[in-house]
């Protein structure tokens, strides 16, 4: 093992041209890392795929919200609501600085980072509008495009631009949390005012319209869920018409948005720990048992203190977001709780059929997770089975459990025969304008 290091990690002996790294060169404790996380992911996005959007976060919308409903919802918000995703991002900036790494001393490195990002936008925006309007791939790809000037900044200095945006991003979940309550308030009132027969003035008729539109999305009543189910169980054409009318909003945001700072906050943090060398397995055993229970002894109480606020005050929307201003601290609290204990079993070859399974996932993740998208497609839209809608909350994770074990054993499966997962290989080949060899004999 290498002496620890704060600051850089050591690139790779260059090849003779910009290539794909080989198995041997992989950190299998990143890739069972990334696996992790991406199945984390499911869980919450199978909300969305199974039913109504605004669910995700109000279980009183539809999909159940008492008895094991509830303690679905309560358990996610504490474990995973939030907290796959920010694993995932540092990861994803984790996987920046592997990548400059080896091509830094080359002429051709910026083309290749840049290639590689925008065949990734690309891909992201074929995704979500045929597949997933929770797409990660297009956000991912535009917050890429702004890392690579930062490949090189020691790891302090990403730690703290990291730190910066997750406290801003709790600023502003704190000034919604004003702008919501305001919002609610103007709107019942102009709506008051109009049942009563007054005439209202422009201010008036602007709060009423902000807030049917609110309401719409946030308290749809029974007829606009039916309308709603409708559209996804439809024909594909009409499945499609809904997912775009989603995503155009998502992709219209600026670029500076809050949303993407969710996003550059955890990328900038995963990139520090990877010059830190946090992400390998290459610390002691034991600082990565303290990491987890630090993680979890702050994460896990603050996140359970914000679903008891958030549930006492029946999902009350403007008291959900001022309980979210402590959502990063807990998530990433949580996150790294997650990073110390799948460490913690890689370093210690504990649980090494779990491991070994994760790390084959993680290793072909992007096929992995544009899997996810077409089996749910398949199962609840009128793509094929229709079951948008009808599944309780607790219900869809059966379909999450089998999803999980299909891949987790078809993956290693794969890659027994295959350097890359389908896509990996395909994005490879275009990243490199080469055709990558596929099967493990031809390489």
């Amino acid at each position: 093992m290498q002496p620890f290091s704060p600051v850089a990690v050591a690139p790779l002996e260059a090849p003779a041209a910009p290539a794909p790294v080989e198995r041997g060169e992989r950190l299998t404790a990143l890739d069972t890392l990334r696996g992790f996380a991406l199945l984390g992911i499911l869980l919450m996005n199978i909300i969305p795929f199974g039913m109504y959007g605004g669910a995700y976060d109000d279980p009183t919308v539809t999909g159940g919200a008492t008895g094991v409903n509830l303690w679905v919802w309560t358990v996610l918000h504490v474990l995973a609501e939030g907290k796959m995703r920010c694993l995932f991002s540092m990861v994803f900036g984790a996987g920046v600085i592997l990548l400059t790494s080896r091509l830094d001393n080359r002429t051709d490195g910026a083309d290749v980072y840049y290639r590689r990002t925008l065949w990734l936008l690309l891909f992201g925006i074929i995704h979500a509008y045929l597949l997933w309007l929770g797409d990660i791939l297009y956000p991912y790809a535009l917050c890429a495009l702004a890392l690579y000037p930062f490949r090189k900044m020691p790891a302090r200095g990403l730690l703290v631009i990291g730190g910066t945006l997750v406290v801003l991003s709790a600023v502003a979940y704190v000034g919604y949390g004003f702008q919501t309550r305001d919002m609610i308030e103007k709107g019942r009132a102009a709506v008051a005012a109009a049942d009563a027969g007054q005439k209202l003035t422009q201010e008036q008729q602007d709060a009423k319209r902000e807030w049917e539109d609110w309401r719409r999305y946030n308290r749809p009543n029974a007829e606009e869920l039916k309308k709603d189910a409708d559209e996804w169980r439809g024909s594909p054409l009409s499945v499609i018409k809904a997912r775009v009318k989603v995503v155009a909003k998502w992709h219209s945001l600026f670029y500076y948005h809050p949303m993407n700072w969710d996003i550059w906050s955890m990328m900038f943090i995963g990139m520090g720990l990877m010059k830190l060398r946090l992400l390998g397995a290459e610390r002691p055993a034991g600082f990565y048992a303290k990491m987890a229970l630090l993680g979890y002894g702050i994460g896990i109480p603050v996140n359970s203190y914000s679903a008891w606020v958030i549930i006492k005050s029946n999902f009350d929307p403007a008291v959900h977001s001022f309980a979210s201003s402590t959502y990063d601290i807990g998530r990433l609290s949580i996150a790294l709780g997650h990073l110390g204990m799948i460490m913690l079993l890689c370093k210690k070859g504990w649980l090494s059929w779990l491991t070994h399974s994760l790390g084959a996932i993680g290793q072909m993740a992007f096929s992995s997770y544009i899997t996810h998208s077409i089996i749910c497609c398949i199962i609840f839209t009128g793509y094929g089975f229709a079951l948008y809608g009808r599944l309780e909350r607790h219900q869809l994770y059966y379909v999450v459990a089998a999803i999980w074990i299909f891949q987790m054993i078809v993956s290693p499966i794969w890659l027994k025969r295959f350097r890359f997962g389908p896509l990996e290989w395909c994005w490879r080949s275009l990243t490199y304008w080469k055709k990558q060899p596929m099967r493990l004999a031809a390489s």
